[in-house]
């Protein structure tokens, strides 16, 4: 990265708090494949001048994975932890790129005292398209096909659909919806902590049949709003060949694509 990302810690020895702050989350601190699209939003975020702020070394698992296995004593350790840094801070307004970062912090830390306005990054990102701060521009997408991926935290979980698909009708892409899309979206197989294991027993692995159904509209591009259904999105795009003919990537890279970022 050619600029500086400050840490809460940075910004309160300042006296001073951003306006958001960005939640990265696991698979974006440490997977490789999803550390380019944290990059990617913290591109965008930069050019168009948002005062913005990590936690780093004091950001730790919301605890999603632990509470989807079915152990709620080591949820409840993890979510009390991070309320502490999180209250310490005073924040008020999250934004993450992790769907199930999104809906843990946003839907099950309140009953633990962790009160927060919480948005993923698609609604964030058309929220400031709205206002004006964030003006894209889709000519390298002009005519490509794309489908997008509902993830199951993002749709069925918390209603939002809107957003993602708000910010690819403006890179004046061919959007084209799967059959199973929206209310009626089909799991990319990673959710309830299924991502850390080995799948059942069965005739088909769910992304087989996920990107299955995907590649049938022979799209340029499957868009995806969470590293989980990209990792797994991915996996099926190279079961079938189609890796060097389909690309998958979050909707925040194609955006900083478009703007040549």
């Amino acid at each position: 990265m050619d600029f500086n990302i400050k840490t809460m810690a940075e910004y309160a020895a300042e006296g001073k708090s951003p306006e958001v702050l960005f939640w990265v989350g696991c698979a974006g601190s440490f997977d490789d494949r999803a550390k380019k699209i944290t990059k990617a939003f913290c591109k965008i975020l930069n050019k168009i001048g948002v005062e913005f702020a990590v936690l780093g070394q004091e950001e730790s698992c919301t605890g999603d994975p632990a509470k989807r296995a079915g152990n709620e004593f080591v949820f409840q350790m993890m979510a009390l932890t991070n309320i502490e840094v999180l209250n310490a801070y005073e924040i008020k307004k999250i934004v993450t790129a992790c769907p199930h970062c999104f809906n843990t912090l946003k839907n099950e830390y309140p009953g633990l005292g962790g009160k927060y306005e919480v948005i993923h990054h698609t609604q964030f990102l058309r929220n400031l398209m709205e206002e004006g701060r964030l003006k894209i521009e889709g000519g390298a997408f002009r005519g490509k096909k794309i489908t997008f991926h509902d993830p199951c935290y993002l749709g069925r979980a918390n209603n939002e659909y809107e957003a993602p698909r708000a910010l690819l009708e403006k890179l004046d892409a061919e959007l084209v919806e799967m059959k199973r899309c929206k209310t009626n979206g089909l799991c990319c197989g990673a959710g309830g902590a299924q991502m850390f294991k080995e799948p059942e027993k069965g005739n088909k692995d769910i992304n087989i049949e996920r990107t299955e159904e995907a590649l049938s509209f022979e799209p340029k591009v499957i868009a995806t709003g969470c590293p989980f259904c990209n990792t797994m999105m991915t996996d099926g795009v190279k079961h079938f060949n189609k890796n060097h003919e389909v690309a998958v990537k979050d909707i925040v890279e194609l955006l900083a694509e478009a703007e040549d970022l």
